[in-house]
């Protein structure tokens, strides 16, 4: 078994935040929240509230604290000349909104076509994980998937279709419930190639028009 290592030069964009508030001050920034509602954050519905808040948000945004260039350095050959698309569909998807810190809750597919080395296929569905739990827009969330797996595998294509739907959309503003937002990237022979296009999307079951072009 050979496993790769990618290349120095592929630079991970996770975050980092200079001067990051202790877990006191954003518990004290939820009270604040708390009072601004009209609510009174001492009361005994309230009180671990802000606690309870900073836990489930280490849990959303955990994505910050993880490479997911690192989650795809190993790979191997031992694939006896598979060469077929490679295919992950239904992937559950839970992100937040980065205009409004609400859920975006959906699924995503995720192919690619490797050139003599394969990832393990959970891997894929933690690279789409790392990616979500930061706040994020589904535009860039469906392209940050797609180009860290062709940066690192350089496979013959990668192919991302995200289908979500955004409660900023649905439970607040125009409120339109029932609505869900299709995000796609299509890279190397996905773009290039129509029948590989046509072969994926048939695949996951989305033939539709806007992404037959």
């Amino acid at each position: 078994m050979n496993i790769q290592t990618p290349p120095a030069e592929i630079a991970s964009d996770n975050a980092s935040v200079i001067g990051r508030p202790t877990r006191e001050e954003a518990e004290a920034a939820v009270r604040t929240l708390l009072r601004w509602t009209g609510d009174d954050p001492d009361r005994e519905g309230l009180v671990d509230t802000p606690a309870r808040v900073v836990r489930a948000y280490e849990e959303f945004f955990a994505g910050y604290e993880t490479d997911p260039v690192e989650l795809l350095a190993r790979s191997f050959e031992e694939t006896d000349g598979y060469d077929e698309m490679v295919v992950l569909r239904d992937i559950r998807l839970e992100s937040h909104c980065e205009h409004h810190m609400v859920p975006i809750i959906g699924k995503a597919h995720i192919a690619y076509l490797p050139a003599g080395r394969v990832v393990g296929i959970s891997k894929l569905a933690r690279v789409l994980e790392v990616y979500a739990k930061r706040l994020q827009i589904q535009e860039k969330l469906t392209a940050q998937v797609a180009n860290v797996i062709n940066d690192v595998l350089k496979p013959k294509g990668v192919a991302v279709v995200i289908e979500a739907a955004h409660q900023c959309m649905t439970t607040r503003g125009i409120h339109k419930p029932g609505v869900s937002m299709v995000t796609s990237r299509m890279l190397g022979a996905f773009r290039d190639d129509p029948s590989t296009r046509r072969e994926f999307l048939a695949m996951i079951g989305g033939q539709r028009g806007g992404f037959e072009g």
